[in-house]
């Protein structure tokens, strides 16, 4: 079919991601594969995709197993002549990484505001990105270093839940005392990455993660508020933001890897 591509479901997928990564809507996936049940994906079935226009596709995969054999043979390509047309893949990766990382962050938050059902899987899969980032960075760093960002950013996501607890609870002493473990925590996710790669410079990364968590708070208490308007135009500051944290990660390996 033209212009469309196949696609294997995985855990945890839903139509509504697949729209986001993709760049087109549940009602065109509906559309292209008559049958599928929205609300129960079957895990290995096959689908067909019509990318949207700004869709580029992440580095190609079926599965994490075959993502981390492609990521094995990457590191040779680095000795071509042209190691930098590498990059979009890698880029498109880590974006693709970033924005599954706010997305299901945000599922998350309505889940615990609003006490929504699937808070227990959503949890459970927004978990799982922090394995996928750590799985990312092992043909690179191995895999001791893999698991140190592994545990960090997992803190850095159950923090999030706690902050939302807390100010969903009311209680600002504990708000107060958990944004400092959060700040805390991404000066630790920031030293750690400007440890394992020269071209990522401290003050940059700490930056940028600090605005990760304020975009991020500040879009909690808009729900909290009800302020549903100025809360989901805020995701796009901070799916913006999270886009140049990728690029960020992409570029520094690049030139780290091709010095």
């Amino acid at each position: 079919m033209n212009g469309t591509i196949r696609y294997t479901i995985r855990p945890y997928d839903t139509l509504w991601m697949l729209a986001q990564v993709f760049n087109t809507t549940v009602e065109s996936l509906m559309e292209l594969n008559p049958g599928v049940d929205p609300r129960n994906l079957q895990v290995g079935r096959v689908i067909t995709i019509r990318p949207g226009f700004q869709y580029y596709p992440p580095y190609p995969m079926d599965d994490m197993d075959d993502f981390m054999n492609d990521m094995d043979d990457f590191m040779d390509d680095f000795m071509d002549d042209n190691p930098n047309g590498m990059l979009p893949d890698l880029r498109d990766y880590f974006r693709m990484l970033w924005l599954q990382h706010v997305m299901w962050t945000r599922m998350v938050v309505l889940g615990i505001i609003h006490d929504l059902p699937e808070l227990q899987f959503s949890t459970q899969r927004l978990l799982r990105n922090a394995t996928d980032f750590g799985n990312a960075l092992v043909p690179f760093y191995g895999e001791e270093a893999a698991m140190t960002f592994e545990n960090l950013f997992s803190q850095h996501i159950t923090l999030a839940a706690e902050l939302v607890g807390a100010a969903k609870a009311g209680d600002s002493e504990q708000v107060d005392a958990i944004w400092q473990r959060w700040l805390d925590n991404a000066n630790q996710i920031a030293e750690f990455l400007v440890g394992i790669n020269p071209n990522w410079m401290l003050e940059d990364w700490n930056a940028m993660l600090q605005e990760h968590l304020e975009l991020l708070a500040d879009n909690i208490m808009q729900i909290l508020e009800q302020d549903y308007e100025n809360a989901v135009n805020g995701f796009d500051e901070i799916e913006s933001q999270a886009m140049e944290m990728a690029d960020v990660m992409a570029e520094g390996i690049i030139r780290q890897f091709n010095e």
